[in-house]
C-alpha cells in the first residue's frame, strides 16, 4: 500500500510513541485530547515539506540577515468533530493559517456520507488545503469532503489523518489520485461496523468525553 506515492506513512519514533499512548483504551480524555494535538502538530512537519518559500529580509539585534517564509496560505479544513481535535496541534506550528468547518454524519438507511455543516474560507481556491479527519475508515466520508473542496476550485489537497485502513486508502487514491494522504498507522482491516481494527476506537467520542 504505501509504494502508493501519494501515501505517507510516517514512522517518525516520536509520533509512533504517542500513537500507542493514544490506542490506549486506559488513556484519560485529557491526556487523549493532549496526544492527539501533539501527533498532529509533528505530522505537519513532515507536510508542509515540500511547500514552497521566498526569501524575506530579517534585521536580528546584530545585524541583517535572510531567512525564508511560506509561499502560500494554508487553509485546515477539520471533519467535524474528530478533526477539531488535530486542529489546534497544527495551528499551533502555522497559527496563521485559517480554518473552515465541514460537517458530516453518516445515513443510517443508505450509510452514505451527508454534509450538514459547511463553512469554508470564500478565496479557499487560492490557498493550500489540509483536510483533517484522525480516521480514514472507509473512505466515504473522506471522499465527499475532498469533493466538496474541490468544487471551490481548490487544486492543492492534502489530507492528514492519524490511522487509516487498506480499503479506505484504496476508496480515496481511486477516486481522487491527485490528493496525498498523510497517517501514522495503515491498520489491518475494517469490522463490521466499518471501524478500524485494532484502531483507537471512536476518536470524536474519546476527544470529547462521551463514550
Amino acid at each position: 500500500m504505501t509504494d502508493n506515492p501519494r501515501v505517507h506513512l510516517i514512522h517518525h519514533p516520536v509520533i509512533q510513541q504517542r500513537l500507542a499512548l493514544a490506542r490506549d483504551k486506559n488513556t484519560s480524555v485529557e491526556h487523549f485530547r493532549a496526544l492527539l494535538s501533539q501527533i498532529a502538530s509533528l505530522m505537519a512537519f513532515e507536510l508542509t515539506r515540500d511547500y514552497p518559500t521566498v526569501d524575506v529580509d530579517v534585521e536580528t539585534p546584530l545585524g541583517p540577515c535572510r531567512g525564508k517564509r511560506l509561499a502560500v496560505e494554508l487553509t485546515l479544513v477539520p471533519i467535524l468533530r474528530a478533526g477539531l481535535g488535530m486542529t489546534d496541534g497544527i495551528l499551533k506550528l502555522i497559527p496563521e493559517a485559517r480554518v473552515g468547518h465541514l460537517g458530516l454524519y453518516r445515513d443510517e438507511k443508505t450509510l452514505k456520507p451527508v454534509t450538514y455543516y459547511n463553512k469554508l474560507p470564500p478565496d479557499i481556491a487560492n490557498t493550500e488545503v489540509i483536510i483533517i479527519d484522525p480516521m480514514l475508515a472507509t473512505g466515504g466520508s473522506l471522499n465527499l469532503a475532498i469533493d466538496t473542496v474541490k468544487k471551490t476550485g481548490t487544486k492543492h489537497i492534502k489530507i492528514l489523518c492519524l490511522v487509516a485502513s487498506p480499503i479506505g486508502i484504496e476508496v480515496v487514491t481511486k477516486a481522487h489520485p491527485d490528493v496525498s494522504i498523510y497517517t501514522a498507522a495503515i491498520d489491518d482491516r475494517l469490522d463490521d461496523r466499518g471501524y478500524i481494527v485494532p484502531g483507537l476506537g471512536d476518536a470524536g467520542d474519546r476527544i470529547f468525553g462521551t463514550a
